[in-house]
């Protein structure tokens, strides 16, 4: 029929005809069926052996699919207990590091400590006499370093990437480590070393201090001497460190070759607690303050007393004490609920203040020296030393059993931190309303506080000896 309507081939579209087809012969018989399928018995005796064949094939695939899942899960317990083995392998590895790091500080320390005990205990007693006066050429030296600071101050901008309220209200947790010994836990006092943010001193209530490299998160060094808690510490520069204890005694600590801090000299001038330190602006001097009414002007380069100062009228044991940031004027607290401004040429008695209802724990000047914050149980105070009276009262842990214990201001003044049972941060040019708050202290509360560079970081040692870093997280 196709070759009538259509003569070419359809493949090859030559011509073609019915005589070029060839005939196609094909076998036409059926295949019979078997015998068995010829009837239903047999049809029902085929199906029933097909089933039995599907059902034992899918029997078998099960099995070893069973058999599967078991190497599987074998090979998982494998591999989780070979994870478990290397992490405990790397912590282990790690834990050993560190003892080994601490172990050398350590004996670093003691050894450096026995030399420096054994110093002084030969130093003659002649060689301790003080002069009755300070010497007219300290004098002049600090009253050029007050003219110099207080013209630089005037001059002085706002540094550069120095934190805004905003990032400030944002600072949290960074770091937080275990220092000292839990038995007799609390870090006392607090200081960030001047050339390395990174590295916090810390007096301990174990009467050791810790160098401690929260960045690197190991310990620097550890110094032993001091017989009781240490009470204050601070660093003159980043090789010289200075220390106040219970034990009657102050300490200057010098960096040896080998990176660690050897006592350099034991000052022994005071007969009761020395509750505290703390360093000239020129980096030459420094004041210790202590329970027995007195205050002591040392210069550091021959560790001599240079003048003890302590009036029969004023027989106040001391609590804390500053330099304020010209160095001329000296505030100091008293546990009769005082603070008296010394003028340090004339060892002077020049203003008191007495508006506190308890004894004042901390003191701390603005860096432009025209305020003083002190903080108490009754209440934290500001000064103003231009007009001499009370700026401001916060009473942020009234009827709390941890009393403030540390106030201190950032380098420009403008944020002052204040610790307590918490952490409260103030703004000065926000009617000095709380920006941040930083919670989850220990129940006796934070006993010291330093703000780190540009008011970025701020360190809080508390009673529960470790040590928190607060900062800004990228």
């Amino acid at each position: 029929k196709f070759l009538r309507e259509k003569s070419p081939c359809p493949i090859t579209g030559e011509p073609l005809s019915v005589d070029d087809l060839l005939p196609l012969k094909t076998n036409k018989a059926i295949k019979p069926r078997t015998a068995p399928a010829t009837s239903i018995p047999g049809l029902l005796s085929i199906f029933h052996d097909e089933w039995d064949a599907l059902m034992l094939e899918t029997h078998t695939l099960r099995q070893h699919l069973n058999d599967v899942r078991q190497e599987l899960c074998h090979a998982l317990y494998q591999q989780d207990a070979a994870t478990r083995v290397i992490a405990r392998l790397i912590r282990e590895r790690d834990d050993a590091r560190g003892a080994l790091e601490n172990a050398h500080a350590t004996l670093v320390a003691e050894a450096t400590a026995k030399r420096a005990a054994a110093a002084a205990a030969a130093e003659p007693a002649a060689k301790k006499a003080r002069t009755p006066a300070i010497p007219e050429e300290v004098l002049q030296e600090l009253t050029e370093v007050n003219v110099t600071l207080s013209k630089s101050r005037k001059k002085r901008e706002v540094p550069k990437g120095q934190a805004s309220p905003d990032e400030v209200a944002r600072l949290n947790l960074l770091a937080s480590a275990p220092l000292h010994k839990t038995t007799q836990g609390g870090i006392e006092a607090v200081d960030i070393h001047p050339e390395n943010s990174a590295v916090v001193a810390t007096a301990g209530a174990d009467s050791t201090i810790q160098l401690y490299d929260y960045k690197a998160t190991r310990l620097v060094a550890s110094m032993e001497g001091h017989a009781k808690r240490v009470t204050g510490v601070q660093f003159v520069t980043g090789g010289v460190l200075l220390s106040s204890s219970a034990d009657k005694t102050a300490r200057i600590w010098r960096q040896d070759a080998e990176g660690g801090y050897a006592c350099a000299a034991v000052l022994r001038d005071h007969q009761a607690e020395v509750v505290g330190v703390t360093v000239h602006p020129s980096k030459k001097y420094a004041v210790t303050a202590s329970a027995d009414a007195s205050w002591c002007f040392y210069d550091l380069a021959t560790a001599t007393c240079l003048k003890q100062v302590a009036e029969e009228n004023m027989r106040e044991a001391y609590t804390a004490v500053q330099f304020h940031p010209d160095g001329l004027i000296l505030g100091a607290a008293t546990e009769a609920n005082m603070i008296r401004i010394w003028e340090v040429k004339a060892q002077k008695n020049v203003a008191s203040f007495g508006e506190h209802t308890s004894p004042v724990r901390s003191l701390a000047f603005s860096e432009n020296g025209y305020y003083l914050a002190s903080g108490a149980e009754d209440a934290v105070k500001l000064w103003d030393l231009r007009k001499l009276k009370v700026l401001k009262s916060f009473s942020p842990y009234e009827g709390s059993p941890a009393a403030c214990h540390a106030v201190s201001f950032d380098f420009t003044g403008q944020f002052l931190a204040v610790g307590g049972p918490d952490v409260h941060i103030y703004n000065s040019k926000q009617d000095w309303n709380v920006v941040r708050t930083l919670s989850d202290m220990p129940k006796k509360g934070v006993h010291s506080l330093r703000w780190g560079e540009n008011a970025r970081t701020l360190v809080v040692g508390a009673a529960d000896h470790n040590l928190r870093v607060f900062g800004l997280t990228a």
